[in-house]
């Protein structure tokens, strides 16, 4: 079911970033050959509605997330990321900021309070979010034992390669927030969250050239009809 959702998923954005070409066209072309002084306003808000719808299916396209074998959930990887992102939450300051909110909101808490009694295979086969999945349990890499979704005992004998591995702490304050993966999962979440506010911005951005392109009409009209009344005295 959530292969078939991503599946989905994927497919929309793709019909969008199709939709976007020719909307991007279009404003260029207005932009070009435009004619009449309404059809070159329209240029601008048409060429920002292709970008926008570009860049939102782009952004859909391009998912950080690494689905991993048998599981439900994905798990994340900050080098999936551009380097300005990743700077700004690598950053120490800014990221013990970022830490302190997220152990106050108790997203682990809370995930380990939902499945407390659930067994490893069925906690397996969970959605999680990415915060969840990053910050609040060890990468399935590391081959740590499952006690609960926020208790792991570390293979000591074992050595990964996955920095992570050894970052993981079974104490509630700790857990996996100075992880890689919390960061990324950080990012996966402000990315989720801007695509909302991109859609949004879409949809009144529409609305805008619908309401413009209506009144611009009808400007059109009445000049045309002013301009044969005074020309025949009298209207059709």
């Amino acid at each position: 079911m959530a292969r078939c959702s991503n599946n989905l998923v994927g497919i929309l954005n793709f019909l969008v970033f199709l939709l976007s070409i020719p909307i991007l066209a279009g404003g260029i072309w207005l932009s070009q050959k435009g004619s009449t002084e309404c059809e070159r306003f329209l240029d601008k808000p048409v060429i920002a509605l292709g970008v926008f719808l570009m860049v939102v299916a782009i952004a859909g396209l391009i998912g950080a997330g690494e689905a991993i074998e048998g599981k439900g959930y994905k798990e994340y990887r900050l080098g999936d990321y551009s380097t300005w992102l990743q700077k700004r939450v690598e950053n120490g300051k800014n990221w013990n900021k970022i830490r302190s909110c997220l152990v106050e909101s108790k997203v682990c808490s809370k995930l380990e309070a939902k499945f407390v009694n659930v067994p490893v295979n069925s906690f397996y086969k969970e959605h999680l979010t990415a915060l969840q999945s990053g910050c609040c349990k060890p990468s399935d890499e590391c081959g740590f034992e499952y006690v609960n979704p926020i208790t792991w005992n570390k293979n000591t004998t074992g050595t990964h390669n996955n920095p992570d591995c050894q970052t993981w702490d079974n104490a509630k304050e700790k857990l996996c927030f100075d992880c890689q993966s919390c960061k990324a999962g950080l990012l996966d979440n402000v990315k989720s969250a801007w695509k909302k506010v991109a859609i949004v911005n879409i949809i009144f951005l529409v609305f805008l050239i619908i309401v413009y392109s209506v009144g611009c009409c009808a400007f059109r009209n009445n000049k045309r009809d002013d301009s044969y009344t005074r020309t025949h005295g009298y209207k059709p």
